[in-house]
């Protein structure tokens, strides 16, 4: 059974609350496309980033 004590506080003094944060990490410059065309039809010039979409998850 889930423990709903947790949610207790939910909704109370919201305005209190920052509107968002978000832990984003430093992204180290590594290998970029040579070939800014191919890089610009992948969306990104980082082969690091280059992550098709095949239907379910990403691929490394």
């Amino acid at each position: 059974m889930e423990d709903k004590t947790k949610y207790s506080m939910v909704g109370k003094n919201i305005d209190q609350y920052p509107i968002a944060m978000a832990y984003v990490p430093w992204q180290e410059f590594g290998k970029i496309y040579e070939d800014l065309e191919k890089a610009y039809s992948y969306g990104t010039i980082f082969q690091e980033l280059n992550k098709p979409f095949v239907g379910r998850r990403c691929v490394s």
